[in-house]
């Protein structure tokens, strides 16, 4: 049995995400948390990908830093994707479960919907709504997948008014 530990993480330490990605294999990868006020966990991290990719709307690569922000009560999280030579590329934000703390792993069920908001604020892109579709979620708990798509409104809806400055505190 896994021990949840609902406390918060300390500022400094060491931390894996892992991004459940059922029924496709979790992602995993190293993070340093900055903050946690027990609700809202914010940590940093490289670019975890094995090589650079390109999304068409966004190329991650090597050297970019994310500072990603997850909470334990809503149903998304947001990451500020910067490149090597400090330049915001913009916002991924990824549709999830309320992050939970187990050991020393910040966990986050991905939900399959995404949303990108552009470093200039002016290109907003709701992805993935067809990976959702074919998820099954929608059948298998209909309740979740009607609390994943009010989220990805409500990211939405943050994107256009305030670009996430308010929330994120930046």
């Amino acid at each position: 049995m896994r021990r949840r530990n609902t406390g918060p993480l300390a500022p400094g330490s060491a931390v894996t995400v892992r991004l459940v990605k059922e029924p496709r294999p979790d992602v995993h990868y190293a993070a340093v948390v900055t903050a946690d006020d027990g609700t809202h966990i914010v940590v940093r991290a490289p670019w975890a990908g094995a090589s650079d990719r390109d999304f068409g709307f966004v190329r991650f690569e090597h050297g970019d830093v994310f500072t990603e922000h997850y909470w334990r009560d809503r149903w998304y999280s947001i990451k500020e994707v910067r490149g090597a030579n400090g330049r915001l590329k913009g916002w991924y934000c990824d549709v999830t479960r309320p992050a939970r703390v187990e050991r020393d792993a910040l966990v986050v069920e991905d939900l399959d919907l995404d949303l990108w908001l552009s470093g200039d604020r002016t290109t907003i892109l709701r992805l993935d709504e067809d990976e959702f579709l074919e998820s099954g979620l929608t059948d298998r708990d209909p309740e979740a997948a009607a609390r994943a798509r009010e989220a990805l409104d409500e990211l939405e809806d943050l994107a256009r008014e305030a670009g996430f400055a308010a929330l994120l505190g930046s």
